[in-house]
């Protein structure tokens, strides 16, 4: 599997995979992006993609926006978290972050074990998100009313 920077011949694949995944549009802390249009990552095999990750890099933060490994357990988003981590170094942050939600369990037992430590919870910021994206569900994974925000980071520094 091999890493890399999106290209502009990219797009098109990357819009089909955030459609599959979540949207094309993702909603995180009152900030509407579009993630087809952020710099991001690939992950590639056998000259297909098979993860994407895209970020935003402000002042000496860089936010992790959208992650996605279709496939699971094959490594594609430890593979993806790493390139980001030498990426956010490379840039210079003093700190890799993400917004997952209250009901991504998986997600925050992947991110813990990559050193990321849960820094911030914001109680009804979902819902809040909601007015600005309605599509995004009442509830959530494993049954789990979709309500809150969790922040995690990486201090990089």
């Amino acid at each position: 599997m091999k890493v890399r920077a999106v290209t502009d011949t990219d797009r098109d694949a990357v819009v089909e995979l955030l459609t599959a995944a979540t949207g094309t549009t993702a909603v995180a802390h009152g900030t509407v992006y579009e993630p087809a249009t952020l710099p991001g990552l690939v992950a590639e095999e056998d000259g297909r993609l098979v993860g994407l990750l895209t970020y935003t890099i402000a002042n000496d933060e860089f936010e992790v926006v959208t992650i996605d490994a279709p496939v699971r357990h094959l490594g594609v988003g430890s593979a993806l978290m790493s390139a980001a981590v030498d990426l956010a170094r490379q840039a210079g942050a003093t700190r890799l972050w993400l917004i997952t939600t209250n009901d991504n369990l998986d997600a925050v037992r992947f991110y813990q074990r990559r050193g990321l430590r849960i820094v911030g919870v914001s109680p009804g910021a979902v819902d809040e998100s909601r007015k600005l994206k309605p599509s995004i569900p009442l509830t959530g994974a494993y049954g789990i009313p979709l309500r809150d925000e969790l922040t995690l980071e990486l201090r990089l520094d």
